[in-house]
């Protein structure tokens, strides 16, 4: 097995390095490098700019405004976008519902929201977990009633990423109380501006809203907002989840922060040597970068399994445990090689155009806070516990 890029990906390799060169803004990518808190202007900019060259949902088909790469292509351009620091695409709309209404959709679904993910007219979240449902994410609560030519949705959601942005929520609702957990669960897009909806703030450790409850009380939601069939959400929500598990491994992000923990230990010194070559700490980093390439190898796999239009299996279960355990070794480390000044906090050094400057090097503002957050890695997402249930249903037959 040639593991090299072919000539034609070296070169649309470069072609993507020059793309990211000429039109990804400086500015916001030192925000990235430098782990600031970005708002919805920053990861709107970069939106747009993907959109207008044609290259923000690189995995859809073409006639619905994919780029048709191949999944090496789609493998380099995401890793290079990390590399050079760009934000990451937000994934609700573009990576996790785009792909669910081009398998599952009616084409007048397609035809009204496809578009406005991509120009961004539509910013979308994900309602899923609920305070008693998260990695049993069957057991749900949340229930839409038909009443007409509407659903009456009443419940609650809870870590809803930058609900905060959104003005339109996909959520799992249950539709047949009476039916089994899976059996009785419906896919709705439900707007985010009707009334009865009510988002709340949860602030993180690191002073960030990230997330939010959002609850729904008699909220009236047009029928022809179900996708697919009533009742058969669980099979809809069990495919977007793949997608989320993949996303969440974020193997270009684990070698951006590994190089930059790489550039940093050579500098860093601990008696007297550089922290590199310390022999406990350089073998952890040595663990790091083969998990790593090996990772690298499993996304490929998993990248060209979706390639005919499918969708990944385990193999997304296996990245996405992987892939977090890689990105929390590489925060820790990081955190380890800061010392002391990796201890003090300050909020407003972390935010886009805070005044304040670390304590130490530049490098020192979002450690800390950046190796708290990633805990949550191996728990949302379907934690690591249950991703490893269900390799053991699908490859052993447990």
């Amino acid at each position: 097995m040639d593991l090299n890029f072919t000539p034609e990906e070296e070169q649309f390799r470069d072609q993507v390095r020059a793309f990211l060169a000429a039109e990804l803004p400086a500015s916001l990518s030192a925000r990235v490098a430098s782990g600031k808190h970005l708002g919805k202007q920053d990861l709107q900019s970069w939106h747009d700019i993907l959109n207008a060259r044609g290259w923000l949902a690189s995995h859809w088909p073409v006639e619905y405004g994919g780029t048709g790469w191949n999944p090496i292509e789609r493998f380099i351009f995401e890793n290079e976008c990390a590399l050079a620091n760009a934000p990451r695409t937000i994934p609700f709309g573009v990576n996790m519902l785009g792909p669910v209404l081009i398998r599952y959709g009616t084409e007048a679904q397609k035809r009204h929201w496809l578009p406005r993910i991509l120009n961004g007219a539509d910013w979308w979240c994900q309602g899923y977990s609920e305070p008693g449902a998260g990695s049993d994410l069957a057991a749900l609560q949340c229930r839409a009633v038909r009443d007409g030519a509407h659903y009456v949705v009443n419940g609650q959601k809870t870590w809803t990423t930058l609900g905060q942005y959104a003005n339109m929520i996909f959520c799992l609702v249950r539709t047949d109380p009476a039916a089994k957990k899976q059996a009785g669960i419906s896919f709705l897009l439900i707007d985010m501006n009707s009334p009865g909806v009510e988002v709340r703030p949860i602030i993180t450790l690191d002073g960030a809203h990230e997330v939010n409850e959002v609850f729904f009380t008699d909220v009236r939601v047009p029928a022809e907002n179900l996708v697919g069939e009533e009742n058969r959400g669980w099979t809809y929500a069990k495919y977007l989840l793949t997608y989320e598990r993949t996303n969440i491994a974020g193997t270009g992000y684990s070698m951006a922060a590994f190089e930059r923990l790489r550039n940093y230990a050579a500098r860093a010194v601990k008696n007297g040597r550089p922290l590199d070559q310390d022999p406990l700490f350089s073998a952890r980093m040595a663990r790091v970068a083969i998990d790593l390439e090996n990772m690298k190898l499993t996304n490929l796999r998993v990248i060209a399994a979706v390639a005919g239009g499918g969708a990944p299996g385990m193999e997304s279960s296996i990245l996405k445990i992987c892939g977090t355990r890689i990105r929390q070794e590489i925060t820790s480390l990081m955190r380890r090689a800061m010392g002391p000044y990796a201890q003090p906090f300050i909020a407003d050094a972390l935010q886009s155009d805070g005044p304040a400057t670390p304590v130490g090097p530049v490098e020192a503002a979002p450690v800390s806070a950046q190796y708290f957050n990633n805990r949550k890695l191996s728990i949302y997402g379907g934690s690591n516990e249950i991703q490893r249930n269900i390799i053991a249903k699908m490859a052993l037959g447990l």
